[in-house]
């Protein structure tokens, strides 16, 4: 997680989260997906007039979006989705101290919180403890969770973990049960140091048509 700072001086209360994992060469891929690698197509030093990269990587590699198509062959891509949920009010809830690697998370979680306030819902769990290596066990959510967040009106959920759903699941219940209410998916966002509250939340995904996700450079605005 990075602070930005506005400079503008009517803001100067005004504070910006990156809440993006750097993409590098040392970012872990998906356990058998493709990783992120950056190759020089012209260089400034070598005589060229400009310096061009061309970049290999998989569609979810470090913080990204999950496209419906992603988990449901009929399901929209990534460049067809409606950018409201993207971009709004957010609410970040904590729950370091309440979960382990193996715990669920479950309705009385967001007991506390009114989501009609900020209708996408970020989660730190604080499980992925290593940035540098493809975590091994995650907490979930239940399908009660879900049913609960799409009865509350979320339109989006963020979690700081690669996935929704377990690391070994093949049918990905929490994806599709996502998928079924409409709540998009926003996956390895970076809540280090980001206090509790209400933000501003930008994730806008790159505009690929036909993908089945996207990254975004994910950012939080303070109210």
């Amino acid at each position: 997680m990075t602070e930005l700072h506005q400079e503008n001086p009517n803001f100067r209360h005004v504070r910006i989260y990156d809440i993006s994992r750097p993409v590098t060469t040392s970012t872990p891929p998906w356990p058998g997906d493709t990783p992120f690698d950056l190759q020089w197509s012209w260089r400034m030093d070598a005589g060229d007039s400009v310096n061009v990269s061309t970049l290999t990587m998989s569609a979810h590699t470090a913080t990204h979006i999950d496209a419906p198509f992603h988990f449901e062959e009929s399901g929209a891509r990534a460049g067809e989705l409606d950018l409201t949920p993207f971009w709004g009010p957010a609410i970040v809830l904590d729950l370091t101290a309440s979960l382990s690697p193996s715990a669920v998370i479950d309705c009385p979680h967001f007991a506390d919180i009114d989501l009609s306030r900020a209708p996408r819902l970020l989660l730190h769990t604080g499980a992925w403890t290593d940035p540098a290596l493809f975590p091994t066990q995650i907490p979930t959510l239940t399908k009660e969770a879900v049913s609960h967040l799409a009865a509350h009106g979320v339109l989006l959920i963020g979690i700081d973990l690669p996935s929704v759903d377990t690391l070994d699941s093949t049918t990905l219940p929490i994806h599709r049960a996502l998928g079924a209410a409409n709540i998009r998916i926003l996956e390895s966002i970076d809540l280090t140091n980001v206090p509790a509250g209400e933000y501003e939340l930008t994730a806008l995904p790159l505009r690929l048509m036909t993908a089945d996700g996207a990254p975004v450079r994910a950012v939080l605005r303070t109210l």
